[in-house]
């Protein structure tokens, strides 16, 4: 009576599921429909009335009195700039009346209360890196390799004119580590300009295969490889006024060392650098005359026996320069935010928690401290309001999940965007003083009507104790007498967390196919992985991928121990960081998986880049027995099970010698892999070319699996 009972309610579930939508490969890959509902919120300027685009036009709403108001009409922008938009453009707000859009390669000014237009400015064709000074009224842009400013009616100047190809002024440098994004940095004042110049004459090349002209062509890439020489990076400051340009005196560790995280002081007379060695290990922070380039102290030093990982800019709390706060996980084990005075002595920590801390914003008296933490748990994201004063804080967002905040300038209100495992999106208008909200969007599940798996968030206990959290999709329809096969999907590298309380637990849309087509996917992070902490990641030093590889075998042990799941079919995939740990993992736990598809990935860390290789394994004279014992080459021989790797031809991250050199010992040991290039992608496979890989990874794993 029992199972007939149980057997009934499977089949009605099966019926009912039949009703239900799955989806197309093109749907899986660029779905955006199926992403929850958002809105873009951005405050005006410095006042309480926060804005955003309803039916066409953007609106005003008061965050004080909830009073909302048409700002600007569609209509009324047409006619403004004697054009005709199908709706509102991008948008940003320089000041309470001033709108900032773009459309077209070019930029509005418009006056919202005047209604009128105040100015369009056209850059050069070929601009990149525009950066504006609102106190200078002033644009910086790169042109090719060189720097140059430009004024409010279009009149260029270059700040630059270096005729070597192999200087580069104004762009990242140290292939963006280092928390580095960008190479201009304008003065508060807008008087005088910072910017980076990267001298790449020592650094080797390599070739890139262009398949687009007649007889194809090589367009060769500086790629400063493990043990090479490296760039050397200066910063220099240019004054506006004057075009003179000096360049800092940082010669702390030698021409290679990193200069990071630049950061003007609130007067705009001294400058601030983050100098870093080359073995990233020694750390000093630097303050320099602006006006001399001279070097005025190192404030402080920070060493460590595995690495330092300068991430964050210093942030001031007064107009004076008298107090600011430093970011690092090197000296209490977690991203924490510590007060200094302006001589650099430590005052205190402000953050003494358990967990990674991230700075949001100051209010502009300097009492309260805005900061999202991961404090409530590794996979959440949390704001919290600290009093200065008294050194107490105070949890801002209540609700479970993944929190993203923007604040307004007085600091009494901030939007709040989040979604966790069972809620798609929710938008709040919440005050900082009493935590009291009020909600501006809610946004439907977009995936009903569709046959969607159940999603769990869990974790599993590695060997030394440490929770790994994992996120677990189960087959749809699901019969839990049946025993279903295994799509482990892998990173397991720095910086990037998979598993998380959002959405589905950010599980992606491929996910939920794979799910539809009877599958059980499984993800899960592992030690080296961000927002747990130093210990946590630094264990993978020197040794990149064991650790990694020991929790993920814990995860397909746990998968093993559940009665629904055939650990006989376990297939792997994972791309860069990920291909690695794919091809790691089939070649030493022979047998765990069946088949395997490795994307973009590294193969011996002595063919990857100096800045981030170096930081994880040292240089190869270094660390000879680590790079022999994460080095691929010598495991092609043990591979057992299927392999597919794939990778865009034109990849400047992870270059063409890995996978290549990887495919000459499979030949050379008589192992057969299945190997496919994409002619005209970089490291990520994008848009329609993704479709096609991502069917591809299906259709491969499906062949050996065989799930239905």
């Amino acid at each position: 009576m029992k199972k007939s009972l149980i057997a009934l309610l499977v089949m009605t579930g099966m019926a009912s599921r039949a009703q239900e939508r799955v989806f197309t490969m093109e749907e899986a890959v660029l779905g955006y429909h199926l992403r929850p509902e958002s809105r873009y919120f951005a405050w005006q300027g410095e006042s309480n009335y926060f804005t955003s685009i309803e039916q066409g036009n953007l609106v005003g709403e008061d965050a004080l009195a909830g009073e909302k108001r048409v700002i600007l009409a569609t209509g009324e922008l047409n006619e403004i700039l004697g054009t005709r938009l199908g709706g509102f453009p991008e948008f940003s707000w320089l000041d309470e009346r001033t709108l900032s859009l773009r459309h077209q390669g070019k930029e509005y000014r418009v006056d919202v209360t005047a209604k009128r237009l105040l100015a369009v400015i056209a850059y050069p064709r070929g601009a990149a890196n525009v950066t504006y000074s609102r106190a200078g009224k002033l644009y910086a842009y790169t042109l090719d390799n060189n720097l140059y400013c430009m004024d409010e009616a279009g009149n260029s100047f270059p700040v630059t004119s270096d005729g070597d190809k192999n200087i580069v002024n104004g762009q990242a440098v140290s292939r963006n580590e280092f928390g580095i994004e960008g190479g201009i940095f304008w003065s508060p004042d807008g008087r005088r300009l910072a910017f980076y110049r990267k001298d790449e004459s020592r650094v080797g090349t390599f070739p890139l295969l262009d398949i687009t002209t007649r007889g194809g062509s090589a367009r060769e890439i500086k790629y400063p490889m493990a043990g090479t020489d490296s760039e050397e990076v200066s910063v220099g400051v240019y004054d506006v006024a004057s075009r003179q340009t000096c360049f800092l005196d940082a010669n702390d560790f030698g021409r290679e060392q990193y200069l990071t995280n630049v950061t003007w002081g609130p007067r705009s007379d001294l400058l601030y650098v983050q100098v870093l060695n080359r073995g990233q290990d020694h750390l000093r922070l630097n303050r320099y005359d602006a006006a001399t380039g001279r070097c005025l102290a190192t404030l402080f030093e920070e060493r460590a026996k595995t690495y330092i990982e300068p991430q964050h800019p210093l942030r001031f709390l007064d107009e004076k320069g008298e107090r600011f706060i430093f970011t690092t996980n090197n000296r209490d084990g977690y991203f924490s935010l510590y007060l200094h005075d302006a001589r650099g002595k430590l005052v205190k920590r402000l953050t003494p928690v358990a967990a990674d801390v991230e700075f949001v914003a100051a209010d502009k008296p300097g009492r309260f401290l805005y900061y999202l933490s991961a404090e409530v748990s590794p996979v959440e994201r949390h704001l919290f309001r600290l009093d200065m004063k008294s050194g107490k804080s105070r949890r801002l967002t209540h609700a479970a999940g993944w929190h993203a905040v923007l604040l307004n300038g007085e600091r009494t209100h901030f939007i709040d965007n989040y979604s966790s495992l069972d809620v798609p999106r929710v938008i709040e208008l919440t005050a900082t003083g009493d935590a009291s909200s009020r909600r501006l969007l809610e946004a439907r599940n977009p995936l009903a009507g569709y046959a969607t798996g159940e999603v769990t968030l869990g974790t599993i206990k590695a060997d030394d104790g440490a929770d790994l959290y994992y996120r677990l999709v189960k087959p749809v329809p699901f019969d839990p007498s049946r025993a279903y096969p295994v799509i482990h999907y892998v990173y397991g590298g720095p910086h990037l967390q998979l598993v998380k309380n959002a959405w589905k637990a950010s599980a992606s849309t491929w996910e939920m196919y794979m799910a539809q087509r009877g599958y059980v996917v499984f993800v899960m992070d592992n030690h080296g992985t961000p927002n747990r902490g130093k210990a946590f990641e630094e264990v993978i030093h020197r040794r990149c991928g064991q650790q990694e590889m020991a929790d993920q075998v814990k995860g397909v042990e746990f998968l093993a121990s559940l009665p629904w799941v055939d650990a006989g079919r376990v297939g792997l995939h994972g791309w860069s960081y990920g291909g690695f740990m794919t091809i790691s993992l089939l070649a030493n736990y022979p047998g765990l998986y069946q088949v395997g598809v490795a994307g973009g990935p590294v193969i011996d860390w002595k063919w990857y880049e100096v800045m981030y290789g170096e930081r994880y394994m040292d240089t190869p004279a270094e660390n000879p027995e680590g790079y022999a014992r994460t080095s691929l080459l010598a495991k092609a021989k043990d591979i057992k099970g299927k392999l597919l790797v794939c990778q865009g031809l034109i990849d400047p991250v992870v270059v063409l010698e890995h996978s290549l050199s990887f495919l000459q010992e499979c030949i050379a040991n008589g192992v057969q892999v299945d190997y496919f290039p994409y002619p005209l992608a970089e490291h990520n496979v994008a848009g329609r070319h993704r479709v096609h890989l991502m069917q591809k990874v299906t259709d491969y794993l499906d062949a050996v699996l065989k799930a239905r």
